[in-house]
């Protein structure tokens, strides 16, 4: 492989860990179900896990290109749970709304292995760009409430630049605002089909960080590199001249 000169990072599930959002609509549909004779937090909860896929499918690549805002795409979720529970009262889809945004976002935490890394490239003098698939309002949030911004030289959202991963065009954004040769970027991300399949798309070494030790089937795309922890990079990282 050739020498890092420059790493991209996805967001979601590389930087941050997700893995406990589903609390965050557990709580929410406790707490509305708590001030709202009539209402079960469990009948909610069963709702919303049976409209949120097929709404999803609606408005994903609307909301991930930046056609649709994250708070109207779950006013609407919300409007279509509480409805399925019988209950069309519009300030209550939007205080189940507003709850659900904060917790969703208080959710997310950093892993252990993030900012080690980002120290270590910083002495080394690699700079650093985010490539992440979502809605600006939404992923801007993350950054803010993490404070991640000042760590990139670039931020690329697609819901900012209407190009979304595996597109190779998302990357050249990145590619031509940093003075580094394509040959020479490592992207790490946890998606196969987004950001490997993607970053060797467009000419960057792909590097798969698989946390939770899954096997890829044979029609995956393939890394360049398979880590499974961000601190497997630091031995990659020489100081810059």
């Amino acid at each position: 492989m050739k020498p890092v000169r420059a790493l991209f990072f996805d967001l979601d599930d590389t930087l941050l860990d997700g893995s406990v959002r589903q609390e965050s609509i557990i709580r929410t549909c406790e707490m509305i179900a708590a001030n709202q004779p009539g209402l079960d937090s469990a009948r909610l909860i069963k709702a919303n896990a049976q409209i949120w896929p097929g709404y999803l499918r609606e408005v994903d690549e609307k909301w991930t290109l930046g056609a649709l805002d994250t708070a109207s795409v779950s006013l609407e979720a919300w409007r279509r749970t509480l409805g399925a529970c019988g209950c069309g009262d519009e300030s209550l889809a939007r205080r189940a709304s507003q709850i659900h945004l904060r917790l969703a976002l208080e959710a997310r935490h950093l892993f252990d292995d993030v900012l080690e890394l980002f120290a270590a490239a910083k002495r080394a003098r690699v700079p650093l760009a985010l490539i992440t698939n979502g809605p600006s309002d939404f992923q801007r949030g993350k950054l803010r409430l993490h404070g991640l911004e000042h760590w990139f030289e670039v931020v690329v959202i697609s819901g900012e630049v209407g190009i979304a991963k595996p597109n190779a065009s998302i990357f050249d954004l990145a590619l031509n605002k940093l003075v580094v040769e394509r040959e020479n970027v490592w992207h790490v991300g946890d998606s196969l089909t987004a950001d490997v399949a993607g970053a060797k798309a467009a000419g960057l070494t792909a590097v798969w960080i698989n946390r939770s030790g899954r096997v890829r089937s044979e029609s995956d795309p393939v890394p360049d590199l398979e880590i499974r922890s961000l601190s497997n990079l630091t031995s990659f990282l020489s100081v810059q001249s």
